[in-house]
């Protein structure tokens, strides 16, 4: 069936409850019915029972002289009353019920320990239900035969159980129309929905998703719009990061390819040969950079879609002085402030260095005389905080700062910060920065391990 419209299965699901339910009403109801008028049988006996022993007992039923039998209609003309001596031989010429059966009745009268029980027998292929009471008829202990035939119970029974069965059928029915339409109410959205993702696959993603519903329906065509619109700005992104990257590897490689035919056709621009080639070299490391952190971002991107990085213990105080061991020999009128506070996350230690060197390569460019770094701990995390004393970030860049290709006034490549941005998001940190007592100041937070 799986393999069928979702409108059918939901009309076939919807149609199989229906007849299940028909057929366990059909079952549980005529046993239900003739169990309650069972009960009802015996109920109505017993009150007849009572009314006559209480009221019309005494010198209304005749007991014959010779063998002190009796007999009275109740009331209720499907209650029928006899009285049974309580030794006396039974000499009983009622076609009604058999001699044998009031002989077989007397017999447990005799043997009955409760004042009132209830019996029932079959006599001729029709059930009998009847009540023995002790009673006392002139002072003479005797039995209270009170009786009725079920055929009352079995032809209401059989009536009710056919009104069920029509009724049953007619709703079973009637029921395929509402069915039909609930399943095609359901399954209309979803084939919407298909369409629509069948749409996003071939890249037309630009026409919105909407379902004017809040249903869990509702919600898929939220979350699909969702999708759809992160497509959109992705999709708008590497549109993006492809012009900027043929707009900045083009200057590179036009200065070298330029450089080089002069020096072909004889010519030096910066004057002579090994000037002119040291104009190559420095494009040319300008050129294997930029490359090398667009393949950074491009590893990024892939160790964040499946957050496979490495997990293992870092002492990030201890990374942090490492790196500013390593660099701070290439500005070394520079003074610095550290205080590191001990700091142990998870995380790759790799990753971490990568994030350092590029915050302190901007802090190189631009400090004039001291840089300071001071890593504490701030509630449940670990917050550095890097700043210079160079010219403050420029206010209409702060909110672009950490975005592909956006870069400040003496920035390279706009690609160092975008990656610092990555490594902390990827380690569940966050990164941003701000002019703060008029030098340009960056924080990371991380969480602890």
């Amino acid at each position: 069936m799986k393999n069928k419209s979702l409108t059918f299965q939901i009309w076939i699901v919807i149609s199989g409850i229906l007849l299940v339910i028909s057929l366990m009403l059909m079952i549980i109801f005529p046993t239900t019915l003739r169990n309650f008028f069972t009960k009802e049988i015996y109920t109505t006996i017993e009150n007849e029972q009572h009314i006559l022993t209480e009221y019309h007992l005494q010198g209304n039923i005749q007991m014959d002289p010779l063998t002190g039998n009796g007999e009275k209609l109740s009331p209720d003309r499907s209650v029928q009353h006899i009285i049974l001596p309580e030794s006396a031989p039974f000499f009983y010429n009622e076609k009604k019920l058999p001699l044998r059966f009031l002989q077989e009745t007397q017999t447990l009268a005799s043997a009955q320990k409760d004042i009132t029980e209830e019996y029932s027998r079959e006599i001729n292929n029709e059930r009998l239900f009847f009540v023995i009471k002790k009673v006392t008829v002139d002072g003479q202990p005797a039995f209270l035969l009170s009786y009725a035939w079920d055929s009352y119970r079995n032809d209401l029974v059989l009536t009710l159980f056919k009104q069920l069965v029509l009724v049953m059928i007619i709703v079973f029915l009637f029921s395929w129309i509402p069915s039909i339409w609930l399943a095609k109410y359901l399954s209309r959205p979803i084939v919407s929905l298909e369409k629509d993702v069948k749409r996003i696959s071939n890249e037309d993603w630009h026409e919105p998703v909407v379902l004017d519903r809040s249903d869990e329906i509702g919600k898929l065509g939220e979350t699909i719009e969702v999708m759809r619109k992160r497509l959109v700005q992705k999709d708008e992104a590497q549109r993006t990061l492809l012009q900027n990257i043929s707009h900045d590897l083009k200057t590179p490689v036009m200065v070298i390819r330029g450089y080089a035919k002069s020096v072909n056709d004889g010519i030096y621009p910066k004057g002579d040969l090994t000037s002119t080639m040291d104009v190559i070299e420095e494009e040319a490391e300008r050129l294997e950079k930029k490359i090398k952190d667009l393949l950074y971002i491009t590893k990024l991107d892939y160790l964040s879609s499946r957050n496979s990085g490495k997990s293992a213990e870092v002492e990030l105080n201890m990374t942090v002085r490492e790196v500013i061991d390593r660099i701070k020999w290439s500005r070394q009128e520079l003074d610095y402030e550290i205080k590191l506070d001990q700091a142990a996350i998870h995380g790759d230690e790799e990753l971490w260095i990568k994030l350092l060197e590029n915050l302190f390569e901007n802090q190189l460019r631009y400090a004039d005389s001291i840089i300071g770094v001071h890593l504490k701990k701030a509630g449940n995390d670990f917050l550095l905080k890097i700043w210079n004393d160079g010219p403050p970030i420029e206010e209409d860049i702060l909110p672009h700062l950490f975005e592909p290709f956006h870069k400040g006034s003496s920035g390279e490549f706009g690609l160092g910060l975008n990656i610092v941005k990555r490594i902390a998001e990827l380690h569940h940190g966050t990164v941003w920065a701000m002019n703060e007592d008029r030098m340009s100041t960056f924080y990371v937070k991380v969480p602890k391990r």
